[in-house]
This record gives structure tokens, C-alpha cells and sequence, in this order.
């Protein structure tokens, strides 16, 4: 043939010409291939052409030599379908070549010699002089002819040299930004060429070197070369390049401004060149904590100086935040220059440096204040910090420490008493604030202040209970511009202090002793307001703190019934005349004890009592009625020259008011006598109608007057009295609970206590056998709830010792034994 021609075109083959031999194009011997069989044997000597109408497709390689040279550029390889015009019923028989063919001579080297000018040129940035087709070509033919390890190795060498001239050129430029540029003009020239040089010779990379255990493809072989022979450890060139990289992100932490594609590239370089992380980010972590340490200390260093505050500390945390986001934004995926990987060592580095190893420092100088001043973004800022490194423990020591020490001050100062309950509540709604918004809500914080109350609320012992009972008995009265929200915000605050103190049982005897007074004299804001709270000490000490309580409001019920039918009898009510009578029957057991106070009542007063007294007795015979004339109450009509005014007065109010309409004037001593007050009774009750706004007797014998009533004042009515309102009250003086009568009602709470004590004790007794006074007295403490006095615990092992459960040691006094 003397040429290829279209495989997809028919075909005549002149069967009578000898076959050529592709490469030489010279005749075959007749004995060189198998002859065209056809379904009739040729008859011999036929050396005519025939025609074989039909397609035969043959499964070897056909060659075909383009006429013009003997290069190998000129050889190509196709799977043609052979297209033969067959006659009908012959077969036709293909026979191979008896001589396998031969590449020419000078093929493989001069198909290189193609090859290696183009890959040079691409080194060197010059035009190819051949197309990407024809060298491609050219690749192919040298692996289809098993010459692709010669290839591959010649092609490494010739990539291997031009690294090593980079090299060169690079190893000269100082360590600075200008091997920055270098490297990077060489790196992205590097990676166009090798894609360039992948894509002329990819029959190579995708057949030999795919199919070749061991062997790198060509870009990994680019890389692998550019490592070793630029970046390698042992050459300066690496070493340069990172110090620089380093020297621009220090730069860049410095506020200057920087080229960050340029450091992208190189590092994205290191990643390539699978040295980011042994060569790159290990020096990166490094640098960074020597930076950051160093940074740390100064400005710790400042801090000290200032000394301790807020401000300071406050900048100190906000600077923290504002390099942690800086460094977070250079590790981000996409947006900064720094691998994502080593976002966790260098976030860890930062910590380590700027908070783990200032944390006592920071929290020493600035909670306080920080708290103090409910800094919360600041106070948010640290908890944050302290919670990256596990120094939450320090932080609530601080936290815990600053409550005890303020709340002391708060609770431990007689002087503040009159506001400490409203101190108290701003100072834990401050607190719970901070833990809300700055400590995520953590328990941690919640036990802290929890604790923190609980220790020094109870410093006091009994005060404090007190004083709660007496904050919610003024919320409970009658208050004007409380609405009933409000109301009910105020007893769930003093709920949640009643929590924190010990001695519940001191709450519940000032709590009903002030309960009596509004249930008796009608102070209390609303019967509902009074059962809310009764309820919710239920819900939190049980039905056994309150079942007292409780039996209060069902004597105030029972006693309205009491009145109801006594209303309804007119065989009592005839005899009380124009007088209105209440009385409120009470249960000795749940009420306070009151001491009795003599006074001697008017005539038509004493018959009202011995009325309701008949009344009673036909009901509960055998029962036996105690007046109690401290807690009555009255309504007096009074006529003055300026008209007739209603007071509402207490009894002792009224019984000396009522002395005025049998004489015009009285002397102190008078009333004394004709009332039978005492005389701390009867000043109060005196000052009360004389010393006030609402004046209703007057002085007649002195001018000056005085807090101080004198044995010969003389009183009598101001008839001038004149006032807008009909109705008017007029409040007694409350007289200051003196230590002596806060003194019995605590030791009416010790007398309820003793029972408890008592068991305690014999159980300790039990468990341990015996004890020493020093050592039982200190187990009664962690078993009980409440401080029990020293002569009060003496007391209580003297009962059980007459009562035999404990003895004392034959030997030491001072060590008790338990008795069986």
C-alpha cells in the first residue's frame, strides 16, 4: 500500500500484487504471510484482481507508512476495518506476517529528541515547535513500542535539571520578602509547566505509570523533585521561605498590613509539597507562643502596675477576645491563608499563653470590681475565657468568696438591720443576674451562691429569721399603691431567703405572732394574699411547719360562724343594747402566748364580755374563756364642736376616751387609776391621743409638749378637733420589741427545739457508745439545723442523764456513755 487511507472508506485489494512491508516498503517474500482464502479455491497461476463485496474486521494492528520520510513521526497506529467486496459463498482467509516488523533504526531516539525539545521549551517559556497533537502522538507511540520506562526516566531527568536551575537562582536572594517573590514566581511557573508537560505526555501517565506499582505519577513526580531538590531540610531555601512567611504574620499581628495572597500561595505551596506540617506549622506554633507569651507578660506586667480594677482588667479580656478572633479568621476555611489544621494547635497556643497562665492574675484584680459594678459583658468575657481552659473552678471560688464577703457586711451590721431584707433581695437579684447572663445558668454557680447565703445569713443565728417574718408582715398589711402582682413578687423573693436561713422554726414564732395581729385587727392586705403565702411555706417546709397556721384562719372562721348565730339570738342581742359586739374565739395551741394586761373595762364594755360569755358557755360547756384586751379593737362615735367623727381606736384607746364622758378633765394619775393600765400601757396608749397628727386630747396644764407625760399632766377633749375624713384611725404607737421579749420568743423556739435535740443526741449516742462532751457537742451541730447554746445543750444531757439514757464515764466526767 502506499498509503492509509480513511478506515472507514471501502477498500480494493489487489490480491494479485505481493504484500509490502509496512515499515521498508518493500515487497514480502511469498512465503512471508498467509494468503486470501476465498470459499473456492483460486485456480492456480489466477493472478487477475477480484472483488469481495463484504467487510471483514481484523483484530491485529494494521500499519501504514506515510511516504515523504523515515522518521518516526511519521508511523501511526490504527484498528482498521477492512472492507472487502467478497463474492457470495466464497471465504476469505487472512494469514499474519511470517517476519514480525521492525521500527526503524533511529525512531525511539529521534521521537525523544522531539519530545525533550518541547519539554525544554516549556521550561524555559519559549514557543513549542510542534503541536500538542503530534507530540502526544509521538508519547504514545514510544509506550506502544514498550519504550514508556526509558520515557518516563528520561523525562524525570530532564525535569530533575531544570528544579536544580531554579534552585540556583533562588538560594542567592536573601531571607526576606524578595525570596517570597521569588519562590512564588517560580512555584507558579513550576505548576503551569508540569500541567503542560502532564498533558503531552498523559498516554503516559495514564498507562505505564498507572499500571506500575511504585512509580509516582508525572505531578506527583513533579513534586516530589521541586521537595527534594528546593525544599528540601537540608538546603536554605525552606528555612528562608518560613522565616519569612513568619516574619509577615508577625508583622501582620504588629497592625501592619500585608500581602495575604502572596502567603496563601506559600502555604498553599507546603500543602502541595506535603511539608505543612512537619516543616511549616510546628515553627508557626512555635513563634506564635513565643509571641503571644511574650505579649502576655507585658501587658500583665501593665496590669500589675495599675493596679487592681475593672478597666484594666476589662481591656485585658477584650484584647484576649480580639486575638482569638484574629486567629480564628486566619485559620478559616476559604477566608484566611492559614490551613484549617492548624486552627486547634495554634487557638490552644493563644489559650495557653494569654489565659491559663494569668488566670489567678486576672481574677484577683478585676471580679470584684467587675461584679461590683455588674460589668456584665466584661464578667460574660472572662467566664467565657476561664471555660476554654478548664479554670471554671477558680472563677466560682472568686464568685463564692465576693458573696460571703458582701453579704456579711449586709447581714452582720445591727445597724443596717431596719433595710437589711431589701438589701439582701437587690444584692441576690444582682447576683442571679450575673450567673443568668454572664455564667450560662451553670449549676455550679447556683450551689455557689446557694452556699454563700446559707453561710452568712446563719452568722447571726436568729435575726435574720426575724427580720424576714417582719419584711413580709409589712408587705402583708395593708399597704396603698401594692397591686396584687407586686405583692405576690415580693413573698416569692422572701421565699426564696427563708430558704437559706437554719432556723425556720424562729420564722414560723415571729411569722405567726405578726399573722395573729393581722388576723386580729383586720391589718392584712387580702385573705388571699395570706393563704397564697401560707401555701407556699406549705410547698416548701410541709404540712407539719404550717398545720399551726393553718389553725388560725379556721378559728377566724369558726369565730364569724360564732358571731353569725350569736347575731341571730335575740335573747343576747337585746341585752348589748346600741353596742356592736365581735369577739374572736381562739385555740390556746395555735396562737401565740400573750401575757395577760389587767385593765379595768367601762360598765357597759364588762356586761358585752359576761353576754358573750353566756353565749358561749350554752354552746361548749365546761370550756373556759381568757380575755386577751391587748389584741380588741373599737369604733368610737365621737361628738366635737365641729361635728360627730367615727374613731377607730384599740381597746385601751377607748377605755380612756370613754373616762371623758363622766368629767371634763383627768390627770395622768387619774386615768391610771380608773383604767388599771400599766404605766409603759398606758404612756403609749396616752401619747397615742395626744402626741400625734390626729390629736384628740390635749395638755391643758403645760405648753411644751413633750414625748415625756408627767404624773400631774392634765388631759382633756380638744373640742377643735376637726378632720375631712368621718372615719378616722387612729394608730396606736408600736412600742420596739425589746431584747428581753425577743428573748422569750426565742427561747419558746428552743422549747420546741428540745425535742429535737433530745433525739439527736440519743442517736449519736446509740450509733457511737460513747463520747466525749467536746466531740458530741460537735456531732449535735452537723446533725441538727439550728445553733444550739452550750448552756443549752447542757441542759439537754442533764434531762436525758435523770432520764437514763445516757450516763457519765465512773472515771471522766467529761465522757458520756449511752445506756442500753
Amino acid at each position: 500500500m502506499s498509503a492509509r487511507r480513511d478506515v472507514k472508506k471501502r477498500r480494493i485489494v489487489d490480491l494479485s500484487q505481493p504484500s509490502l512491508d509496512l515499515f521498508t516498503n518493500q515487497p514480502m517474500s511469498s512465503s512471508g504471510g498467509k494468503k486470501l482464502r476465498l470459499n473456492q479455491p483460486l485456480a492456480k497461476g489466477q493472478d487477475q484482481p477480484h472483488v469481495v463485496k463484504s467487510e471483514v474486521k481484523t483484530t491485529g494492528p494494521a500499519y501504514a507508512y506515510a511516504p515523504g520520510g523515515t522518521g518516526g513521526a511519521g508511523l501511526a497506529v490504527t484498528q482498521p476495518t477492512v472492507t472487502m467486496n467478497r463474492a457470495p459463498g466464497k471465504k476469505l482467509v487472512i494469514k499474519a506476517f511470517k517476519v514480525k516488523p521492525k521500527i526503524p533504526e533511529n525512531f525511539v531516539e529521534n521521537t525523544w529528541n522531539r519530545l525533550e525539545r518541547a519539554v525544554r521549551a516549556i521550561h524555559a517559556s519559549t514557543p513549542v515547535a510542534d503541536s500538542l497533537e503530534e507530540l502526544y502522538q509521538a508519547c504514545e507511540n514510544l509506550c506502544y513500542h514498550k519504550k514508556a520506562d526509558e520515557l518516563y526516566s528520561k523525562l524525570r531527568a530532564v525535569c530533575d535539571e531544570h528544579v536544580q536551575q531554579e534552585y540556583t537562582k533562588i538560594v542567592t536572594i536573601p531571607a526576606d520578602g524578595s525570596v517570597l517573590h521569588a519562590v512564588d514566581v517560580s512555584w507558579s511557573s513550576f505548576c503551569r509547566q508540569m500541567i503542560l508537560i502532564r498533558s503531552i505526555f498523559l498516554y503516559l501517565d495514564r498507562t505505564y505509570v498507572l499500571h506500575t506499582a511504585g512509580l509516582r505519577s508525572l505531578w506527583d513526580m513533579g513534586l516530589d523533585l521541586y521537595r527534594e531538590r528546593v525544599m528540601d531540610g537540608q538546603l536554605p531555601v525552606k528555612k528562608n521561605v518560613i522565616d519569612a512567611l513568619l516574619e509577615q504574620i508577625k508583622r501582620e499581628r504588629d497592625g501592619e498590613r500585608i500581602d495575604h495572597h502572596m502567603l496563601r500561595s506559600h502555604l498553599r505551596m507546603f500543602m502541595d509539597l506535603s511539608i505543612y506540617f512537619t516543616s511549616f506549622d510546628p515553627m508557626f506554633r512555635e513563634a506564635s507562643e513565643l509571641y503571644y507569651t511574650r505579649e502576655g507578660e507585658r501587658l500583665i506586667s501593665e496590669l500589675d502596675n495599675s493596679g487592681s480594677g475593672g478597666d484594666a482588667v476589662g481591656r485585658y479580656l477584650q484584647h484576649v477576645d480580639n486575638r482569638l478572633a484574629e486567629e480564628g479568621a486566619r485559620c478559616a476555611q476559604g477566608a484566611g491563608y492559614i490551613d484549617v489544621g492548624s486552627r486547634k494547635g495554634l487557638i490552644a497556643t493563644l489559650e495557653s499563653t494569654l489565659i491559663t497562665k494569668h488566670v489567678r492574675t486576672v481574677v484577683e484584680k478585676g471580679f470584684v470590681d467587675l461584679v461590683e459594678k455588674s460589668r456584665l459583658s466584661d464578667l460574660k468575657r472572662m467566664y467565657s475565657q476561664l471555660s476554654r481552659v478548664g479554670a471554671l473552678e477558680q472563677l466560682r471560688i472568686a464568685f463564692a468568696s465576693y458573696i460571703r464577703k458582701a453579704g456579711i457586711t449586709l447581714a452582720s451590721d445591727p445597724a443596717r438591720d431596719a433595710s437589711m431584707v431589701e438589701d439582701l433581695l437587690v444584692f441576690r437579684d444582682r447576683i442571679s443576674t450575673i450567673i443568668s447572663q454572664c455564667f450560662d445558668d451553670l449549676d455550679v454557680f447556683h450551689n455557689a451562691m446557694k452556699e454563700s447565703f446559707e453561710f452568712f445569713i446563719n452568722q447571726r443565728q436568729n435575726r435574720p429569721a426575724e427580720l424576714i417574718a417582719k419584711w413580709v408582715d409589712a408587705k402583708l398589711r395593708t399597704v396603698k399603691g401594692q397591686t396584687d402582682e407586686e405583692l405576690e413578687i415580693g413573698l416569692d423573693k422572701a421565699l426564696v431567703l427563708f430558704r437559706y436561713i437554719q432556723g425556720k422554726d424562729v420564722f414560723e414564732a415571729f411569722y405567726k405572732k405578726d399573722l395573729a395581729k393581722r388576723l386580729l385587727l383586720q391589718r392584712s392586705t387580702s385573705v388571699d394574699a395570706e393563704k397564697s403565702m401560707l401555701s407556699k411555706l406549705k410547698i416548701e417546709c410541709g404540712p407539719g411547719f404550717t398545720s399551726k397556721l393553718e389553725g388560725m384562719f379556721k378559728d377566724i372562721d369558726i369565730s364569724r360562724d360564732y358571731m353569725s348565730s350569736f347575731r341571730e339570738s335575740s335573747k343576747y342581742t337585746s341585752q348589748l343594747g346600741t353596742i356592736e359586739l365581735s369577739v374572736n374565739v381562739l385555740t390556746h395551741g395555735y396562737w401565740p402566748t400573750y401575757t395577760p394586761v389587767n385593765c379595768n373595762l367601762p360598765d357597759e364594755l364588762a356586761r358585752c364580755q359576761e353576754i358573750f360569755k353566756e353565749f358561749y358557755m350554752s354552746k361548749h360547756n365546761g370550756r373556759r374563756l381568757t380575755w386577751q384586751h391587748m389584741l380588741g379593737s373599737g369604733l368610737l362615735k365621737c361628738d366635737f364642736d365641729k361635728g360627730r367623727k367615727e374613731l377607730s381606736v384599740s381597746l385601751f384607746q377607748a377605755v380612756v376616751l370613754l373616762l371623758f364622758n363622766n368629767a371634763e378633765t383627768l390627770t395622768y394619775t387619774d386615768i391610771s387609776k380608773l383604767t388599771g393600765l400599766e404605766e409603759k400601757e398606758l404612756t403609749r396608749t396616752l401619747q397615742s391621743l395626744c402626741l400625734t397628727k390626729t390629736r384628740i386630747l390635749n395638755i391643758t396644764n403645760r405648753a411644751v409638749k413633750t414625748r415625756d407625760l408627767l404624773p400631774d399632766d392634765v388631759f382633756a377633749v380638744n373640742q377643735d378637733f376637726e378632720n375631712p375624713l368621718y372615719r378616722i384611725k387612729i394608730n396606736q404607737i408600736q412600742m420596739k420589741e425589746t431584747v428581753e421579749e425577743r428573748e422569750q420568743t426565742e427561747e419558746g423556739v428552743f422549747q420546741d427545739r428540745q425535742y429535737s435535740v433530745d433525739a439527736a443526741i440519743v442517736r449519736i449516742m446509740k450509733s457511737r457508745k460513747s463520747l466525749s462532751h467536746v466531740q458530741l457537742n460537735a456531732e449535735l451541730m452537723a446533725a441538727v439545723k439550728f445553733n444550739v447554746k452550750s448552756q443549752d445543750f447542757k441542759k439537754r444531757i442533764e434531762s436525758l442523764i435523770d432520764r437514763e439514757y445516757i450516763e457519765r464515764d465512773s472515771k471522766d466526767s467529761n465522757l458520756y456513755v449511752y445506756l442500753a
